[in-house]
């Protein structure tokens, strides 16, 4: 196997939740690999900055701000793609949060933001890409999910649900769209160090003390250590694999 096996020229990659953590890094790496970009969160401007990071590494980019939690707001996004770009061939699904509370004091409001951007938002985006990479007869889906999507944990009770939802979404819709051989697979990363995360777990001694105790490796993961996995999810490397979860955690799931 070849270096071209893991390129991306031509391919065209939307990454959500895109404008910051591990969704910029993400999408920066696969402008690495030549991939045109479509850079999408919440906020134009952070997309923006994101999208001028891009085009220096001398890919096409498109920012655009988009609500995953609201379809229409996906439908809209999928146009402009389709009017820029007139293909998808990679969906990244990362945009996500969490709610951290005792299992008795969430609110019917902390279940419904959790769930809206973690389950339902990923189902959205799938359904309306899905669509065009059906028409394409090709298209590569990756679910970013969570080891909190495989094993339990206190306090994150939403997050777990929604994480877990999407494994079982990335195996119902492999098997529905093998056939037009698109490949749907979910990346599960253990805690990984952003800037948006270390003031909650690195400054809280307890926090990071409980998370390095669970990891057999001892440390966090980096941003730059789930680069290596998405691009091999996104090319002709594993265009064999379908269905699956690939779990990047420092070994927290091999207990």
């Amino acid at each position: 196997m070849d270096a071209a096996t893991f390129d991306l020229t031509g391919k065209v990659a939307l990454v959500t939740g895109s404008s910051r953590g591990i969704g910029r890094g993400f999408a920066l790496g696969l402008a690495r690999q030549g991939a045109d970009l479509i850079v999408t969160s919440r906020n134009q401007q952070d997309c923006e900055a994101v999208a001028g990071e891009i085009r220096a590494l001398g890919s096409r980019v498109l920012a655009r701000s988009c609500d995953v939690t609201d379809r229409q707001s996906v439908q809209d996004l999928a146009t402009a793609v389709l009017g820029e770009f007139g293909r998808i061939d990679i969906l990244v699904n990362n945009a996500g949060n969490a709610a951290t509370k005792p299992a008795e004091d969430l609110t019917e409001e902390d279940w419904d933001r959790v769930i809206d951007v973690d389950l339902k938002g990923v189902f959205f985006c799938c359904t309306v890409f899905g669509r065009h990479m059906i028409a394409q007869r090709a298209g590569k889906i990756i679910n970013i999910a969570s080891v909190l999507g495989l094993v339990g944990e206190k306090q994150l009770l939403p997050y777990c649900a929604a994480k877990g939802g999407v494994v079982q979404m990335t195996r119902a819709l492999a098997l529905e769209w093998a056939k037009y051989n698109i490949q749907v697979n979910a990346l599960c990363p253990g805690y990984v160090k952003t800037a948006m995360n270390e003031a909650a777990i690195v400054g809280s001694e307890k926090v990071h003390n409980h998370i390095i105790g669970k990891t057999p490796m001892r440390r966090l993961g980096e941003v730059e250590e789930l680069i290596g996995p998405l691009i091999f999810l996104a090319s002709d490397a594993s265009r064999y694999m379908t269905g699956q979860t690939l779990v990047i955690d420092g070994g927290w799931t091999a207990e």
